[in-house]
Formats: C-alpha cells, sequence, structure tokens
C-alpha cells in the first residue's frame, strides 16, 4: 500500500463522514505530506475519479457484494470504491489492486473485513471493465441507464434536459466527468507574462499543468487560478455600456472577479462578502485595488453604474470540479435557493443608477436558478429591460441563449454558466 492510497482513503472518508469538501481536504493532506509528485498525482485521480463515478462504482460492486451497500461499513464500502476505481478507470493491474486494498483494510483497523475486501475485489478484477460496466447496466433504459452509465443522479439529468434537450445531453454528462483543465488568469500583469497556452476568448487567460503555488506570479498575487467561464462573465461586463461611476460585485468571493474588474477600474469597485474568510482572500485578491466589504450583498447601499451579482447557486455547472456537490445536492434546495437569487437581484437593480447595468450570473444552468428569475424580475418591474448578453461576447461560439449566455463544459470547456444583463431604465 503506498501513502497515496492511504492520503486518498483519508480524503474521501473525511468527504464521507464529515461533508469536507474534497478540493479542501485534499489540499490539506497533501500540503503536509512528504509524498511524490507522482503520489500525489494518484491520491489526487482516486479522490476524483471516486467522487466523479460513485454511483457507477455502486452499481457494479452491487453486482457482487452479498448485501445491500448501505449495510456494510461506510470503511471498506470507501475501499472497495477505491478499488474498483482504480480497476476500472485508471487501469491498475488486478493483482495489485486487491492486494493494496486489502492492506488498505488492515491499516485503517478493519481486519475482520480483509476476507470480505479480498473476496469481492477478486470477482471484480477477475471480470474484464467493459463487461463490469455492461452488466451494471444491464436491464436499465432512459434515464435510469444514463444515470449508471455517467454517474449522475436523476433530477440533474432531468434539469440538464430541461435546458439543453437530449441530444447533446450524454456529452455533457460525460464532460462532467472529466478533470478541467487548470486555468489561470492574469491580474495586474500581462497574460504573455505567464506560462501556460493562451485561452481563447479571454485575453488574461493561460492553461498550465503542475502546481499553479510553484507559478511566482501566482504567489505574488499578480494571478490567479480561474476558469475561463468566471473570466469571460467579466469580460462580457467590462464591454456593457455604463455611465462612469462606482462598480459593485455584490458576492464576491473568494475575489477572481473582483481583482480582474479593479484592474480596469481601480479604485471605483466595491466588493461586498458575506463570509468573513472568503472577504479575506477577496482582499488577498484585489491586493488593495478595491475596496472590500463584509456584509450582506442584499443591504449593501449607494447607487453604482456596473453591479455584478455572481448570485449563491446549487453549483450544478461546476461537477467537473466540486463532484462531491452532485451526491450532497437535493431538489429541495432550489427554492431556497432561488429566493435568495431573487432577493439579491432585485437588490442589485435597486442600487444600480440609473442608465447603469446589471449583470447577473450563476453557476448553474438550472431553468429555476437562471430564466424563470430573470423573468420573473421583469414581469414584476418596469424599470428594468434585458440586453442581449451574447452580443458582448460574439467571439465565443455557441453560447447565446434567446438574450441570455450559457456556456457549457463539452461545448466550451468551461464551467456551466449563466449570464444574463439587465438595464435599469433612465
Amino acid at each position: 500500500m503506498t501513502p497515496a492510497r492511504r492520503a486518498a482513503y483519508d480524503v474521501l472518508h473525511e468527504v464521507g463522514a464529515s461533508d469536507a469538501y474534497a478540493n479542501l481536504a485534499l489540499s490539506k493532506t497533501l500540503a503536509g505530506s512528504e509524498m511524490s509528485t507522482a503520489d500525489k498525482g494518484l491520491a489526487t485521480d482516486i479522490v476524483y475519479t471516486c467522487l466523479r463515478h460513485r454511483l457507477t462504482l455502486d452499481a457494479v460492486l452491487g453486482q457482487v457484494v452479498d448485501r445491500p451497500l448501505g449495510k456494510v461499513d461506510p470503511r471498506v464500502l470507501d475501499i472497495l470504491r477505491m478499488a474498483t476505481t482504480e480497476y476500472l478507470y485508471l487501469g491498475k493491474p488486478p493483482h495489485a489492486v486487491v492486494d493494496n486494498a486489502v492492506r488498505l483494510t488492515q491499516s485503517i483497523g478493519a481486519r475482520g473485513a480483509t476476507g470480505f475486501v479480498n473476496a469481492n475485489l477478486r470477482k471484480i478484477t477477475s471480470t474484464a471493465p467493459e463487461s463490469l460496466l455492461e452488466r451494471a447496466q444491464r436491464g436499465l433504459s432512459g434515464d435510469a441507464a444514463l444515470e449508471v452509465q455517467y454517474s449522475h443522479p436523476g433530477w440533474i439529468i432531468r434539469a440538464f434536459r430541461d435546458v439543453l434537450g437530449p441530444a447533446e445531453l450524454p456529452a455533457l454528462l460525460a464532460a462532467n466527468n472529466e478533470a478541467p483543465r487548470l486555468t489561470l488568469a492574469a491580474r495586474s500583469i500581462d497574460r504573455s507574462d505567464l506560462p501556460g497556452e493562451p485561452t481563447p476568448w479571454s485575453p488574461w487567460g493561460t492553461y498550465v499543468k503542475g502546481d499553479p503555488g510553484a507559478i511566482q506570479a501566482v504567489r505574488n498575487g499578480r494571478a490567479g487560478v480561474q476558469d475561463l467561464g468566471s473570466q469571460l462573465m467579466v469580460l462580457a461586463m467590462s464591454r456593457a455600456e455604463a455611465p462612469e461611476g462606482r462598480w459593485l460585485d455584490m458576492c464576491a468571493g473568494p475575489g477572481g472577479k473582483a481583482a480582474l474588474w479593479a484592474a480596469m477600474a481601480p479604485g471605483r469597485v466595491l466588493a461586498v462578502e458575506q463570509h468573513p474568510h472568503r472577504a479575506r482572500l477577496v482582499e488577498q485578491a484585489v491586493r488593495g485595488t478595491a475596496e472590500v466589504e463584509i456584509g450582506d450583498a442584499g443591504a449593501v447601499t449607494g447607487t453604482f453604474a456596473r453591479v455584478l451579482l455572481d448570485a449563491p447557486c446549487s453549483g450544478l455547472g461546476v461537477l467537473r470540479r466540486r463532484p462531491e456537490a452532485r451526491w450532497r445536492r437535493k431538489p429541495s434546495d432550489i427554492p431556497d435557493l432561488t429566493q435568495l437569487q431573487s432577493r439579491l437581484l432585485n437588490h442589485a437593480l435597486d442600487v444600480c443608477e440609473p442608465g447603469g447595468v446589471v449583470a447577473y450570473a450563476t453557476c448553474s444552468p438550472h431553468l429555476a436558478e437562471t430564466d424563470l428569475i430573470v423573468e420573473d424580475v421583469l414581469r414584476r418591474r418596469d424599470d428594468v429591460s434585458q440586453e442581449d448578453a451574447g452580443a458582448l461576447l460574439p467571439e465565443v461560439p455557441e453560447a447565446s441563449d434567446g438574450l441570455a449566455v450559457r456556456l457549457w463544459p463539452h461545448r466550451h470547456d468551461t464551467d456551466g454558466m449563466y449570464l444574463a444583463v439587465l438595464r435599469k431604465s433612465e
């Protein structure tokens, strides 16, 4: 058993038992480790692949385990999922998969389960991966087959179909199971000063590999990790016509959008973040070029020419990088989120000065969090009109959806993002 597998197990156990965020738990575990770069990479691959494919893994395990998986010791189930991940998706040899899993079972103090782990993994690894996956889907059709094939809960599949339609749905689900490329944004330096391949469409972005913390510009705050989709939200808002005046970033944490905005209009940006620890991240990102305020964005006072509301949402557009969210979010979460989104958007319009512009963005494609929010605001207010957001990003193909913009992992290699641009009447 390598240290990588023990590290991966510890992270998965923390995610499952304590609702930890995988990226934070993994970062903490690896930061204090003396593991080699290769072992850190293996631990990362195991954690994220296991979380992304959990439903598929359980369907495969359900074919061989002689009891409901809910009755298996959660510690042992994590080990079975890890080992099956290595066999199905990471191409590890059968004997090593079984041996490492047995050793890991012993190391966590579950010696009594070693025979159970050994027997079930021998059944798994005696069958070709393709046959295991085919058997897990046998007899299923429709959404039930998609759930197992692509490891997404049915309600999320239906929410995606409502927006995207059926033809592209498999491509989106498959893209959500791929690791996103690491993307940087140049904040106070030129993009040419960053390593890596320039991104399309954004003037700030580059694709890089490896540890971003090893890049000097990231360490000193002159660049930061930021998905291409988030950069494009800022780019669109920078192109919208608006009066001279202050700019407001309403839900600013962790600060990437505020930092790009503040580079365009130093001293004119107010970044509001409710949570103190995220507000500190905003301060680190803007490096004194913007004012940072801790508080409820729905209570901010003053008037602003431009308002950016990247609203709290279900996060269904970022399942590539936060795979555990697909197992934590529930349909019952949506009503509370939409109530908050509606309140914040109405307040954004209240503090927007006449002739000013509000950008409403989410990292969720769910209709209830996007089009329906905007439609409700337009129906209830007579001082607002919606403008063509796609006209602000003409270089991005297949991004316009009516007057809104939608970015998709499978189309644009970005997080799934939505943008509506609203104009306050003069």
